[in-house]
């Protein structure tokens, strides 16, 4: 819990911060399956403070290779002014190994290809309603690579009247977005792409076994000095996980 609350202040800030922006890009919440042993499963759902869906599911086709898949959807605002709705979904293939003398820490590589479509418009209030000032909508293709290392510690914390397993971790993704089409008010106008580093930080808490309640926080920093898609949302989510 301490590992939790450490970031929980930091991301907060960031997400205040972040709130005036208004990137064209929201990032989902990255895949930490946790995978061990060929056959296992991972189901997860997480939301944000804005209404961002994500949604992740992954199985172990071996004992180092898994299989991933990961979707979000957002329709946020529409009565306020500044409407985003955005849907993404991405696959992808990784390793993993369990490493440590005692074998409670896990190692994944992931990398992978997404697509999905963006929608931002900016509306002023008007005698009835909210008029548009201005529409932007995209559709745009997602390369990422990621980099996870997890920890189950050693000793359960007694909680919720008995013994509970406590997981904290790490992803660090890399991700190029670039967009296909781009329209400024239905007009077409110069499309931009951006590389993402995103690092996260996560901490899972079993609830029964197998199921898992999962704080993660993070944010995004965009390397290109883009107009539309650059950095300014961050990841604080709270979600259920379970692992099969």
């Amino acid at each position: 819990m301490k590992y939790l609350m450490k970031h929980l202040g930091g991301i907060i800030f960031l997400q205040v911060i972040c709130s005036s922006c208004s990137s064209l890009y929201m990032p989902n919440v990255p895949a930490t399956p946790m995978l061990k042993n060929q056959g296992e499963g991972y189901i997860a759902a997480h939301i944000n403070p804005k209404g961002n869906i994500s949604g992740s599911i992954a199985v172990a086709a071996t004992d180092h290779v898994a299989i991933l898949g990961n979707g979000s959807f957002i329709d946020h605002g529409f009565d306020s002014n500044l409407h985003f709705k955005q849907w993404l979904i991405e696959g992808g293939l990784g390793y993993f190994t369990k490493i440590g003398k005692s074998k409670r820490q896990v190692l994944e590589i992931y990398g992978g290809y997404g697509l999905g479509n963006a929608l931002q418009v900016d509306k002023r209030a008007a005698t009835t309603g909210y008029e548009t000032v201005e529409s932007r909508a995209m559709d745009f293709n997602k390369i990422f690579a990621q980099i996870n290392y997890s920890s189950t510690r050693k000793r359960k914390i007694s909680i919720f009247g008995g013994k509970k397993e406590l997981n904290y971790g790490t992803a660090i993704r890399l991700s190029r977005v670039a967009m296909d089409t781009f329209e400024i008010d239905g007009e077409e106008a110069p499309k931009e792409e951006n590389f993402y580093v995103e690092p996260v930080f996560y901490t899972r808490l079993e609830l029964n076994k197998g199921f898992h309640i999962q704080y993660t926080s993070g944010f995004n920093i965009g390397l290109n000095n883009n107009e539309y898609l650059k950095a300014g949302n961050a990841v604080f989510t709270l979600g259920i996980s379970y692992n099969f």
